[in-house]
């Protein structure tokens, strides 16, 4: 950096560990407060200190995740830190979004999507559901029960 004041102190563009940890944990206020009373210097001046390590932080980082990606085959436009700034640019890269559904589509949406699945794995309904087998079975033993006490007491 720039000092126009020789007899000024030289400015110390390297932060205390435990600024840096308050940074990496985003606790900012808490950093630039205990920077500007440590080093005696301006909120100000301790802000654009604490921002200029943030971008270097995410530009390293941004480097290495872009280094994996490129190990891995992914394209360097899919990984950022910036999705802000991506959806606001033109063109960059296009994103799949889920729609959110109304809740007064709520069970019936459910019903749909679990259908699909069903038809997507191969799955055949039934013609008659299980729990209508049941009562059909329930109802046949009871009025064959019946049948058979009216026979006997009748």
């Amino acid at each position: 950096m720039f000092n126009p004041d020789p007899s000024a102190k030289p400015v110390n563009t390297k932060l205390p560990r435990d600024v840096i940890m308050m940074v990496e944990k985003n606790n900012l206020v808490m950093a630039i407060k205990t920077l500007a009373a440590d080093e005696n210097i301006s909120m100000d001046e301790a802000k654009s200190r604490i921002d200029a390590y943030e971008t270097q932080l995410k530009v390293k980082q941004q480097q290495k995740l872009n280094t994996i990606a490129s190990k891995q085959g992914i394209p360097n436009q899919a990984i950022s830190f910036d999705r802000e700034q991506e959806e606001d640019e033109p063109g960059l890269l296009v994103k799949n979004r889920v729609k959110t559904t109304k809740q007064s589509q709520g069970f019936k949406g459910l019903q749909d999507g679990v259908d699909s699945q069903l038809n997507d794995l191969g799955y055949k309904k039934p013609l008659l559901p299980y729990w209508l087998k049941r009562l059909l079975v329930i109802a046949v033993l009871m009025i064959g029960i019946f049948w058979i006490l009216w026979r006997v007491f009748g």
